[in-house]
C-alpha cells in the first residue's frame, strides 16, 4: 500500500504555505524507505523571508499581554489533544518510531509544554528595588527573533520544547527542522494558526546545514536554539558568536547509569531498557555507559537479557510493535560498525547484535573497558555498554571522565548515598532510581560538551528573554561641576 505524507507545500512563513526554492529533500517511511513526501529546501532568500516575517510580527506580538499570548499556545495544545491519533500517525511515518510510543511521548509532551508555558508566563514579573529616596525596577522583555533548529528523533516535541517559552514571552521563531524529520513542525505551524497566533510569529524553513547557516547568521535574529550532535553545535555556537547572539544548545552525551549492589535489580533493568532501547535507542539523554557493581554484574546481565526477548519488531504503525527501525539506512550502518568494533575490541555479546536492514535490536556488550570506543563514542542506537566497578569513589571518576555531560542516573535503595553520588556527577540532567523521565516543568540540559542552557520549565524563560534594569530618580541630581 502506497503511504502519502505530502504537506501543502514545504516551508510556512508568514503565515501560509510557500514552496522550496531549493533542492528536493525526499521524505521516507524509515520502515520500508519508501518516498511519503517530497518537500524542498528554503532558498536563502525565503530564509531571508521568514525572519523579516519573524521581525515585522514581533512587535504586535509582545504587545500581547502575557495572558493572552498563552491562550493561543492553550488552544493549540487543545488542537493537538483533539488530534492525537492523527499526529501520531504523522510522528510514526516521519521517524519510524512505533506508534505506542508517539502516541504517548511525542506531540503528547509537545502539548504539555505548551500549556506549562501558557500557565507560568503571566506569572513573569519584574523585581522593585528600594534605594532610600530613590528606587530601581527590573523588567523581562523578549529577545527578538529567535531561531530553532531541531533534531530527527523527537521532532514535533523539540519543535514544541522550543517555541513555547520562547513565543509566550513575546519572541517571534523561525524554525528548521532536521532535513530527515520535517513534517511535524509544518504541522505545527498550521495548529498555532488555527489557534490564532498571527502570521509570522512561528515560521518554518526546510535544509540541510547551509540553510541552518543562514539561518542562524541572519542578522535580525537574536537567539539560537540547537538541539544536535556536538560537532553540529561548536559549528552554530562559533556562528552565532560573530553576532553576540544568545544561545541554547542541547547536544550529544554518553551519559553514565550506575547500579549498585543495593539497587531494586527489576527496577534497574526496567531503567536499562528506558535508557538504551526506547526509540531504538536515538536518545540524546540515554543512559548507554551502564556501570553494575561486581556483584550483582552477572545476575543484572542475566535479568536484562531475559526481559529483551520480549521486543517485538516490525511495521511501527501495528500497535503491537515496541522497537522501531533506525532512522536512515547511514545510521544504521554507523551503529553496526560500532558493534562491531566493540566486539574485535574484546566486548562480550549479551544479546542482540547487527540485525538486519533498517532493524538493529536490543544489543547489550558486557566486559568492556572505559577506553573502548563502545565506551567513549556516541553511538545513538540500541547499544548498551556494560562496565563492572567495585567501589563509590572508582565509579564516580570513571563516571565523569567524559568530555560529555547531559545526564546521569543512580540507583540504590540507599537514598544518602544516591544523593552524594549525584551530586559528584558531572551531569545537568538525573534521575535517582529513575531514566529519562523530562517532565516539562524539571529544567533539561548539559555541561561540559553536552551543551548549556537549559529546556522546560521555569529556568527556560530565562534564555528567551533579558533582564532591563531600571533606575527612577526621585530627587535631585548632583553632579561635581
Amino acid at each position: 500500500m502506497t503511504i502519502s505524507a505530502q504537506p501543502a507545500a514545504s516551508l510556512f512563513i508568514d503565515g501560509r504555505p510557500v514552496e522550496g526554492q531549493g533542492a528536493a529533500l525526499p521524505v521516507r517511511y524509515p520502515f520500508t524507505g519508501e518516498v511519503i513526501a517530497t518537500l524542498h529546501e528554503a532558498s536563502t532568500g525565503q530564509v531571508a523571508d521568514a525572519c523579516r516575517a519573524a521581525k515585522a510580527a514581533q512587535p504586535a506580538w509582545a504587545a500581547l499581554s502575557p495572558a493572552e499570548r498563552g491562550r493561543v499556545l492553550s488552544r493549540a495544545a487543545r488542537i493537538i489533544e483533539a488530534r492525537a491519533e492523527e499526529l501520531a500517525r504523522l510522528e510514526t511515518l516521519d521517524t519510524g518510531k512505533p506508534i505506542q510510543e508517539t502516541l504517548v511521548a511525542d506531540w503528547p509532551s509537545g502539548a504539555a509544554a505548551l500549556d506549562f508555558f501558557a500557565g507560568l508566563a503571566p506569572t513573569v514579573t519584574g523585581q522593585m528595588i528600594p534605594l532610600g529616596q530613590d528606587w530601581a525596577y527590573t523588567r523581562r522583555e523578549p529577545l527578538g527573533v529567535c531561531a530553532g533548529i531541531g533534531a530527527w528523533n523527537y521532532p514535533s516535541q523539540i519543535a514544541c520544547w522550543k517555541a513555547a517559552p520562547a513565543l509566550v514571552m513575546g519572541n517571534t521563531m523561525v524554525f528548521k527542522p532536521s532535513e530527515e524529520t520535517p513534517l511535524g513542525a509544518l504541522k505545527l505551524a498550521e495548529i498555532f494558526i488555527e489557534a490564532g497566533m498571527p502570521p509570522g510569529v512561528f515560521n518554518v524553513v526546510q535544509g540541510r546545514g547551509e540553510v541552518g547557516a543562514a539561518l542562524v547568521t541572519y542578522p535580525n535574529v537574536a537567539k539560537v536554539s540547537l538541539t544536535g550532535s556536538v560537532p553540529t553545535g561548536r559549528r552554530v555556537y562559533a556562528a552565532a558568536a560573530e553576532g553576540m547572539r544568545h544561545v541554547t544548545m542541547e547536544l550529544g552525551g554518553k551519559s553514565p547509569l550506575i547500579v549498585f549492589e543495593d539497587a531494586d535489580l527489576d527496577q534497574a533493568v526496567s531503567a536499562a531498557i528506558l535508557a538504551n532501547f526506547y526509540s531504538s535507542g536515538q536518545i540524546c539523554s540515554n543512559g548507554t555507559r551502564v556501570f553494575l557493581h561486581e556483584d550483582i554484574k552477572e545476575e543484572f546481565l542475566s535479568r536484562l537479557a531475559s526481559r529483551v526477548k520480549a521486543v517485538r519488531m516490525g511495521d511501527p504503525l501495528d500497535p503491537t510493535t515496541n522497537h522501531g527501525p533506525i532512522i536512515t539506512p547511514a545510521q544504521a550502518g554507523k551503529i553496526r560498525d560500532a558493534i562491531a568494533a566493540g566486539l574485535a575490541a574484546g566486548a562480550r555479546l549479551v544479546c542482540g547484535g547487527p540485525g538486519e536492514g533498517a532493524f538493529i535490536p536490543p544489543t547489550v556488550l558486557a566486559d568492556a573497558s572505559d577506553d573502548m570506543s563502545i565506551a567513549t563514542d556516541e553511538i545513538f542506537g540500541p547499544v548498551m555498554t556494560a562496565l563492572s566497578f567495585a567501589d563509590e569513589d572508582e565509579v564516580i571518576a570513571r563516571a565523569n571522565a567524559t568530555p560529555f555531560g547531559l545526564a546521569a542516573g543512580v540507583f540504590t535503595s540507599d537514598l544518602t548515598r544516591a544523593h552524594r553520588v549525584i551530586a559528584r556527577l558531572e551531569a545537568g540532567t538525573c534521575w535517582i532510581n529513575a531514566y529519562n523521565l523530562t517532565p516539562v516543568e524539571m529544567p533539561f540540559g548539559g555541561v561540559k560538551m553536552s551543551g548549556l542552557g537549559r529546556e522546560n520549565s521555569a529556568a527556560a524563560i530565562e534564555h528567551y528573554s533579558q533582564l532591563k534594569s531600571v533606575y527612577v530618580g526621585m530627587g535631585g541630581v548632583d553632579a561635581p561641576y
